[in-house]
């Protein structure tokens, strides 16, 4: 292909801050390498090549440029500052953070949502809610996990117990016994469908061949929950997802009640900034979120994505471009995106 054919060259003319996580590319007349929203003069097309991650770029001869450096350095900081968080008994101070990164509380921040998708304090109540959960499936009391999570008062932790759980604590540790959860199966063209939705959002997109398993994977997950079948409003819900899936262009802004670790909701944030009809690498997703060395743990993260199409993982590939696994099968992966880029 022609480079000025090739749509990566397309971003790096536009300058284009959305394609700055899908690849770089390397000047040969300089030796630098770059991401597309550089301000760097731009390169005759002919010298340039281009790399899904700054590692092939390096591995390949490259060195970045101070722009890319320094983006680089700010991944690292706010990955050490991740591991902070994720392992101090009590949330660490924005001040604290930020004096450990080398950085002024208002540029950490800055800079930590827009590598995470989320604040520091966001990462943090997250990360909260895993060791919550965690901790509610684990002989004790609601009191014990609540305050190995870091909650120093039981009024703290009931005052967000319901949005971080969906239920009240006691009923999250038996099971999901008393909360409600409304469901409905349904056919759409990549075969059946179930749509879930808590109190809180959301919480469940399943596609499969057998509605019977679909149900049962719910039913899992929620074992003592009141599963309730679709009343006319919620048969809304699902005829949109439906809508969706056949039909992309149309869009998909829906309540989620996400139920994940820090990390994978950082990844699921990562893939919902994916534009529709492009595809990211897992080692792009990793360089994403500041973990450059994670892309395994990416991976695992889309395979325990509950909700389909919602949290677009089809939008995940191989380096190489192939779309290896797929929860939901490989095949209604390459629906998916060929139904994204047709519009």
């Amino acid at each position: 292909m022609n480079i000025e054919q090739d749509p990566r060259w397309t971003a790096v003319l536009a300058r284009d801050p959305k394609a700055d996580t899908l690849f770089v590319y390397g000047v040969r007349t300089t030796g630098v390498y770059c991401r597309p929203s550089s301000s760097a003069r731009r390169p005759r097309p002919e010298n340039v090549e281009f790399f899904d991650t700054p590692q092939q770029a390096e591995a390949a001869g490259y060195r970045p440029n101070k722009r890319t450096e320094s983006a680089m350095q700010h991944a690292r900081r706010v990955a050490d500052a991740c591991r902070q968080i994720e392992q101090a008994d009590t949330e660490p101070s924005l001040e604290t953070l930020a004096l450990q990164a080398g950085l002024s509380p208002f540029h950490f921040h800055r800079v930590f949502k827009s590598i995470t998708g989320l604040t520091p304090k966001g990462y943090a109540r997250a990360e909260r809610s895993r060791r919550v959960r965690d901790g509610l499936k684990q002989p004790g009391t609601v009191t014990d996990a609540l305050y190995h999570a870091g909650f120093n008062s039981n009024s703290r932790f009931y005052e967000s117990a319901g949005q971080m759980l969906g239920m009240k604590p006691s009923d999250y540790k038996a099971g999901g016994t008393n909360s409600e959860i409304r469901f409905a199966v349904g056919e759409c063209s990549l075969g059946a469908i179930l749509v879930a939705q808590s109190l809180r959002g959301v919480c469940a997109i399943l596609l499969g061949d057998d509605p019977n398993v679909l149900v049962q994977n719910l039913q899992d997950k929620f074992p003592r929950a009141e599963l309730l079948g679709a009343d006319h409003d919620f048969e809304q819900l699902i005829a949109q997802v439906v809508g969706f899936i056949e039909a992309p262009g149309l869009g998909l802004n829906l309540p989620l009640d996400l139920r994940g670790t820090a990390f994978q909701e950082r990844v699921w944030q990562a893939l919902r900034d994916i534009p529709p009809g492009s595809t990211a690498s897992y080692e792009q997703i990793a360089q994403r979120i500041g973990a450059p060395t994670s892309s395994r743990a990416v991976a695992q993260a889309c395979g325990a994505n509950s909700l389909a199409v919602a949290i677009p993982c089809h939008r995940v590939v191989r380096s190489n471009g192939d779309l290896s696994g797929y929860r939901w099968g490989v095949e209604r992966k390459r629906q998916l995106l060929e139904r994204e880029r047709e519009g």
